[in-house]
């Protein structure tokens, strides 16, 4: 299904603009180069064909976007399909509020990007990754108590938002968990997680790109929003961003990796108009 409607505005707009410009094209060409009255239906039927021709591939590449670029309070930022894991600069990688590493498919999914990340791309044993975010300096405000009631996994509670650096990536707590070890968040709760998490990214990027996931786009619940699409979380991942402190200094930017099994389902020249303010 086809994510552009093939007359949408914003391609006849561009259809319009290559337009004129072969129109200019042609008419100098023809300034010097004289059409036999014999060819000169097939010429303009060649002519159309060619402006039909254009105007499907303007309309296919719009519906098939896989990459855009836009500037928001003068961060770049880029949104586009890949592997977050093979991105330059800082990866962020979202764990729950206890920061667990037990990938068991019921603390953590293995094929969550958290899952993903501890089992593919850890290079030291899980302990040393532990021991690590035992000792880390968080900030004075990112532990918030301690669950003494919990049969698995750890039991000191982060604030959402809180930040671990941990080499190239930034471990952040995001999800919280029911009592059936299922992570969830609320609407309040999730954008209160996006300012705390774009804050504390301006206290520690150090002018180094940065790589997000659409963070709750996997299997964590947005209470009250189960129907809520990837390209909604896309779209409020921005608008959480534009009125943050946060801003990228040149090189630097901030760029939002979509899992290739989704591009089906978020338009990205949706997301690049608006931005545009058409």
């Amino acid at each position: 299904m086809a994510k552009v409607s093939l007359f949408d505005n914003r391609v006849i707009r561009q259809f319009l603009e290559v337009v004129s410009v072969i129109s200019v094209v042609a008419s100098l060409a023809f300034l010097f180069i004289e059409i036999p009255k014999g060819l000169k239906l097939a010429v303009g039927a060649i002519f159309l064909i060619a402006l039909l021709v254009v105007y499907v591939f303007l309309w296919w590449r719009s519906s098939n976007l896989e990459q855009i670029h836009i500037k928001i309070e003068e961060s770049d930022v880029t949104i586009k399909k890949g592997d977050i894991f093979e991105q330059a600069g800082f990866k962020a990688i979202a764990f729950n509020v206890y920061f667990d590493t037990q990938v068991d498919d019921k603390i953590i999914s293995s094929a969550s990007l958290n899952g993903i990340f501890i089992k593919d791309h850890l290079d030291m044993a899980i302990a040393d990754l532990d021991r690590h975010i035992e000792n880390y300096a968080f900030e004075s405000d990112d532990i918030v108590g301690e669950n003494t009631e919990r049969r698995t996994g750890k039991k000191k509670r982060f604030e959402i938002g809180a930040i671990c650096i941990f080499g190239e990536y930034l471990l952040t707590a995001f999800s919280k968990f029911d009592d059936k070890d299922r992570a969830w968040l609320t609407m309040p709760e999730y954008l209160g997680f996006l300012i705390n998490f774009w804050d504390r990214v301006n206290r520690v990027y150090a002018q180094r790109s940065v790589s997000v996931p659409i963070f709750g786009s996997g299997i964590t619940r947005i209470k009250e929003h189960k129907n809520i699409s990837d390209e909604d979380l896309l779209k409020i991942m921005l608008w959480t961003f534009r009125i943050s402190e946060m801003r990228f200094k040149y090189p630097a930017k901030l760029t939002i990796i979509i899992h290739s099994g989704k591009m089906d389902i978020i338009n990205l020249l949706d997301i690049k108009s608006a931005n545009n303010g058409l």
